[in-house]
C-alpha cells in the first residue's frame, strides 16, 4: 500500500499508543496475533508493534481477513474526510458509494457516473485505499448492520433490510463469514442504547468539533413548524408526507466524540440514507488537522482557526429546501429570509397529522411539485423572485439541476447559473450548504469581501478568488471562519449580503 494513503508510520504509532482521537478514522490498526482490527482510540492494551499493520480503510483491513473490534467498534469511526471531500475521482466515488449506488447498480454504473473506466477505478481504489469499490460498499453496510444490532432493538430482518441486504439468509451468511459470529450472537453480547419506539444511534466525529456554533447557525435559520433548534439540539420532521418521521440530534453525554441521533417512524430501508445525510449536514467526517494545515499559513485565518478550531460547514437537510431558502435570501437579511420562507412553508407544505403533529412540528417543507406552478404573490415575494422559485422547482423536477453527490463543483455551478435568477453567489452558497462542498466559495459575498480585508475596505470578487487559491480545497471552511468573525455580536454567521440581483 502506498505510504501516501496513510499518515507516516511514526505518526500512526504515536497516535495508536496515545489513543489520539484526532486520527480516528484516518487509519485502522490490525493485530496479527488476534485477527482483530481497531480504531486508533481503542481502549484495549496496545499490541506489540511487530504484530501491527496499518490500513487506510476498514474495508482494506477486512479484505485482509481481520474482523472489527467489539470494544472500540470501528463502525463508529468518522470517515476519512480528506478523501471523501472535494472533486477528485476517489472523493466523488466514495460519496456516490455512500448514497448506496452500488446496492442496486453494477460497478460499471459507478465508473460511468465518474467518466472513468472500471479498470482505472479499481486501480485507484487499490492504490489509495488498499481495497475495491465493492469492498468499501460491502464493509460499509456490514458495519452499519453491526451498529444497529448493537445499539437498537430492531428485528434482525429489519437490520438486514436497513443494511441493504435483499434477504435475511444472505445477510446471515455474509455477516457470519465476515465476522465469525451470527448476528444474533452479537446482539446477545452487546448492550442496547435504544428503547421503546425511538431508535438511538451514535454519530462519531474526530475532535475538535464546535457543536454549539453549528446549533447557533441552524437556530438562526430554523423554520417554525418544520424544524426546532434550541441550545442543545436540532430536531425536525422529514417526509414522505404519507408517513412522516422525526429526528433529533444532540451531543452524546459524557464528553464522547459523538452526536446522539434519535429517530422515530423512519423506515428501516431509509435508515442508512438518513444517517449519511445527517453526517453531511453536521459535517461529521471533516478532518480538522488537514483543514488547519491548508489554512494556517494565511495570517488573516491563523488566529481564527486558533479561536474556533472545531468550526464546521453547516449543510441543510435537503438540497431543494436550501435552494429555495437561498433564492428568498438574496439581498435580504437572515431574519427577513426566515420570515418569508416560513410563510412559504406554511402555505405550501404538507400539514402533519397524527402523533408527530405538535406545537413545534406542524408541516413538511414544500416539494418541488408544490412550488412549480404555485402563486407566490400572497406571501410577499416580488414577481421576479417568485418566478425564480418556480423556475428552480421546475428545473429540479426536470433533472436540469440536482444535488448529486458525485457532481464536481465547477459542473454544479455551471448548471445552476444557467437558470435565470441564479448567479455565482447563489450557486456557490448552494454547493456549500446543499452539498457541504468543502471548496465552495461565494466570492461575490459582500460580508466576505470586507471580512478578508479587515481594514474597513472591500476586495473585489476577482481579488478575493485570487487570494483564496492558496486555501484550496478547503475554501468553504475559510468562508465560515470569516463570516463568523465578521459578526461577533451575532449568534451565527450571516451570509446575507450578495451582489446578485434578480432580473
Amino acid at each position: 500500500m502506498p505510504a501516501a494513503c496513510l499518515p507516516d508510520h511514526r505518526t500512526c504509532e504515536q497516535a495508536r499508543l496515545s489513543r489520539d482521537a484526532r486520527f480516528d478514522g484516518l487509519f485502522f490498526t490490525a493485530v496479527s496475533s488476534t485477527g482483530i482490527y481497531c480504531r486508533p482510540v481503542c481502549p484495549a492494551s496496545p499490541a506489540k508493534a511487530g504484530n501491527v499493520t496499518y490500513y487506510a480503510a476498514a474495508a482494506a483491513a477486512e479484505a485482509a481477513g481481520f474482523r472489527p473490534c467489539l470494544r472500540c467498534r470501528p463502525e463508529l469511526a468518522p470517515d476519512a474526510g480528506t478523501w471523501r471531500r472535494g472533486d477528485e475521482v476517489l472523493a466523488r466515488a466514495l460519496k456516490l458509494i455512500d448514497t448506496g449506488l452500488l446496492a442496486e447498480q453494477p460497478l460499471s454504473a459507478l465508473a460511468g457516473r465518474l467518466a472513468v473506466g472500471e479498470r482505472q477505478l479499481r486501480r485507484l481504489f487499490a492504490q489509495r485505499l488498499g481495497t475495491s469499490p465493492i469492498g468499501v460498499h460491502g464493509t460499509r453496510r456490514l458495519l452499519f448492520a453491526k451498529q444497529l444490532l448493537t445499539e437498537t432493538g430492531l428485528p434482525i430482518t429489519e437490520v438486514a433490510l436497513a443494511a441493504g441486504f435483499g434477504s435475511l439468509r444472505r445477510f446471515n451468511t455474509v455477516f457470519k463469514d465476515s465476522y465469525r459470529m451470527a448476528p444474533r450472537q452479537l446482539r446477545k453480547a452487546e448492550p442496547r442504547q435504544s428503547a421503546g419506539d425511538t431508535l438511538v444511534l451514535r454519530l462519531g466525529y474526530r475532535p475538535p468539533y464546535d457543536f454549539g456554533a453549528m446549533l447557533d447557525f441552524l437556530r438562526g435559520r430554523a423554520l417554525p413548524g418544520v424544524e426546532h433548534v434550541d441550545a442543545t439540539s436540532y430536531a425536525r420532521v422529514v417526509g414522505p408526507a404519507a408517513s412522516p418521521g422525526w429526528l433529533r440530534v444532540s451531543a452524546w453525554p459524557g464528553g464522547e466524540h459523538a452526536l446522539r441521533l434519535q429517530l422515530r417512524n423512519i423506515a428501516a430501508s431509509g435508515l442508512l440514507a438518513v444517517v449519511q445525510r445527517l453526517r453531511r449536514m453536521f459535517d461529521l467526517d471533516a478532518d480538522p488537522r488537514a483543514i488547519a494545515d491548508a489554512l494556517n499559513d494565511d495570517p488573516r485565518l491563523r488566529p481564527l482557526l486558533g479561536k474556533r478550531p472545531g468550526l464546521r460547514i453547516p449543510s441543510g437537510w435537503d438540497g431543494f429546501e436550501i435552494a429555495i431558502r437561498a433564492v428568498i435570501g438574496q439581498q435580504v437579511s437572515v431574519a427577513a429570509a426566515r420570515t418569508l420562507t416560513a410563510r412559504l412553508a406554511r402555505a405550501f407544505g404538507e400539514p402533519l397529522a397524527g402523533p408527530l403533529h405538535s406545537q413545534m412540528h406542524t408541516h413538511l417543507f414544500p416539494t418541488p411539485q408544490a412550488l412549480a406552478e404555485a402563486d407566490l404573490a400572497a406571501i410577499g415575494l416580488t414577481r421576479a423572485r417568485a418566478a425564480t422559485l418556480r423556475t428552480v422547482a421546475r428545473a429540479v423536477l426536470e433533472g436540469r439541476v440536482d444535488f448529486d453527490a458525485g457532481t464536481a463543483l465547477d459542473t454544479f455551478v455551471e448548471r445552476w447559473t444557467a437558470l435565470p435568477g441564479i448567479g455565482p453567489w447563489t450557486a456557490h452558497y448552494l454547493a456549500l450548504r446543499g452539498l457541504g462542498h468543502p471548496d465552495a466559495f461565494p466570492a461575490e459575498d459582500l460580508v466576505l469581501q470586507r471580512a478578508l480585508a479587515n481594514d474597513g475596505t472591500r476586495l473585489r470578487a476577482g481579488q478575493l478568488r485570487q487570494h483564496a487559491q492558496a486555501w484550496r480545497p478547503w475554501r468553504g471552511y475559510a468562508v465560515l471562519h470569516l463570516w463568523k468573525d465578521a459578526m461577533p455580536a451575532a449568534s451565527s454567521p450571516s451570509p446575507t449580503a450578495s451582489r446578485e440581483a434578480l432580473p
